[in-house]
C-alpha cells in the first residue's frame, strides 16, 4: 500500500498551526505513535497577511508565498495538502490549479456538512477578509443554508479578538465573544462556525459552550480520513444513529428574536459540536 503522506502550509498564524498538528493527533484512532499521520510542514509565518491583501491595505500578496509552498509540497509527493487558516482558502482555486495533488478546503466541507445535517441557518465568526470576500457565506449559500453575520460594531469586536488579543498573544477578552455570538442567535443562527483558525485557540483554553462548528477540525478530520486513518469515535462530527445517545449532552437549541424555540438541536459532549439531528 502506497504510504500517504499529509502536506501542510503553516504559520498563518504559528498558533494556529501548533493547534491544527495538536488536533490531528488528538482526532487520530491509535494504539502507538507509529499509527498517526505523516506529515510534511512548511511553516512560513513570513507569508503576507491575507485579509490586508483582501481588503486592499496590503499590496503584498500572499499568493506567491502560497504556490511556492504548494507546490515544493506537491514535489515531495504529498497525498493532499492542507492550509490552516480559512482566509487563505480565498486563494483555493489558484493553489489547486497550479498543484496535481488536491489541495483541501475545509470552508467547502464545513458547508457540506451542515447541510447533510439539515442546518439551515449559521452565524459566521470569521477575520474581516473572510467576510467581505463572502467565503463562507457563498459555500453556505450553496448548500442551502442562510448565512448570518454580525453587525459592524459586532465584526470589530471578532477583529479585536483575533489580531488584538489571539495573534498578539494576549488573553481573550471573552465578553466581546459572548456578545458577538450572541448577536448571531439572536438574529436565527442555528450554530456558529468559528471560521478563524485562531479562534479554534478560544475553544480549546475557554469553556464556550455547545453550539460551534470549528472549520479547523473539520479539515483536521478531512486530513486523518485522506491518510488512510480512522478518527476517534469520540471526536466523530457525529454519530451514525439518531435520536438518543449517551455521547450527547442532551438538547440544546437557539431562541430566535422574539424567544421561541425555532430548532430542537442535540449537541455532543464532544467538539466539535455541530447539529446531530435536528427536529
Amino acid at each position: 500500500m502506497e504510504k500517504r503522506i499529509l502536506g501542510v502550509i503553516g504559520g498563518l498564524g504559528p498558533l494556529a498551526t501548533a493547534r491544527f498538528l495538536e488536533l490531528t493527533a488528538h482526532m487520530t484512532q491509535t494504539k502507538r505513535e507509529q499509527d498517526n499521520v505523516d506529515m510534511i510542514v512548511y511553516n512560513f509565518p513570513s507569508i503576507p497577511d491575507r485579509t490586508g491583501y483582501i481588503l486592499g491595505s496590503n499590496l503584498r500578496s500572499p499568493l506567491p508565498g502560497l504556490l511556492s509552498a504548494s507546490q515544493a509540497l506537491a514535489r515531495q509527493k504529498v497525498t493532499c495538502i492542507a492550509i490552516p487558516c480559512v482566509t487563505a482558502h480565498y486563494f483555493h482555486g489558484e493553489l489547486q490549479a497550479a498543484v496535481p495533488v488536491p489541495v483541501l478546503n475545509g470552508v467547502e466541507q464545513t458547508a457540506r456538512l451542515l447541510r447533510e445535517r439539515g442546518c439551515k441557518t449559521a452565524g459566521i465568526l470569521a477575520t474581516d477578509g473572510t467576510i467581505r470576500s463572502r467565503l463562507l457565506a457563498r459555500e453556505l449559500e450553496r448548500a442551502g443554508i442562510t448565512p448570518i453575520v454580525p453587525s459592524q460594531s459586532g465584526q470589530a469586536d471578532v477583529m479585536h479578538l483575533i489580531y488584538e488579543n489571539i495573534k498578539a498573544g494576549k488573553p481573550p477578552e471573552m465578553e466581546r465573544f459572548r456578545r458577538v455570538h450572541q448577536e448571531l442567535l439572536d438574529q436565527g443562527a442555528e450554530v456558529s462556525i468559528l471560521g478563524c483558525t485562531e479562534l479554534s485557540l478560544l475553544r480549546r483554553d475557554r469553556n464556550i459552550g455547545p453550539g460551534f462548528v470549528d472549520v479547523m477540525e473539520v479539515l483536521a478530520r478531512e486530513c486523518i480520513l485522506r491518510c488512510g486513518k480512522k478518527v476517534r469515535p469520540e471526536w466523530e462530527i457525529w454519530d451514525k444513529e439518531e435520536g438518543h445517545n449517551e455521547k450527547y449532552s442532551g438538547v440544546s437549541g437557539t431562541h430566535g428574536p422574539a424567544g421561541t424555540r425555532q430548532n430542537r438541536i442535540r449537541f455532543r459532549k464532544r467538539l466539535p459540536d455541530i447539529p446531530a439531528a435536528v427536529r
